[in-house]
């Protein structure tokens, strides 16, 4: 188990392990309203990896809300990537330049949380 580290100024919460139970907890802290779509895709995870006798599922379950995770403790980070798909979602002219900084930032939250 590793020492959470403190959280740095303008973040959130700090950096959680990379557990089912930690992301949770770190999810009911900064989205509480996504708690069920995690609960929800864990059950679909484990379910999936039982049957197919894989980790592969789970493995994917852990990516997935470690950079969502990873995204909202960072408020500005998360305000803008959520600015980037109002845009898209109104129609944007040209969504190429708004798909490649989403890219940037998804990009830099796996990084940051080692995946």
């Amino acid at each position: 188990m590793s020492t959470p580290i403190p959280a740095e100024a303008g973040v959130l919460i700090p950096i959680p392990e990379l557990t089912p139970a930690a992301l949770r907890e770190a999810v009911a802290k900064i989205a509480p309203s996504r708690v069920p779509d995690l609960t929800q895709h864990l059950f679909e995870a484990t379910t999936s990896a039982q049957q197919t006798q894989s980790l592969a599922p789970l493995r994917a379950f852990i990516h997935s809300w470690a950079v969502f995770v990873e995204i909202e403790r960072h408020p500005q980070r998360a305000a803008r990537l959520h600015h980037l798909e109002r845009l898209i979602q109104e129609g944007a002219e040209d969504p190429a330049p708004l798909l490649v900084e989403i890219q940037q930032i998804l990009d830099k939250a796996e990084a940051e949380t080692g995946l």
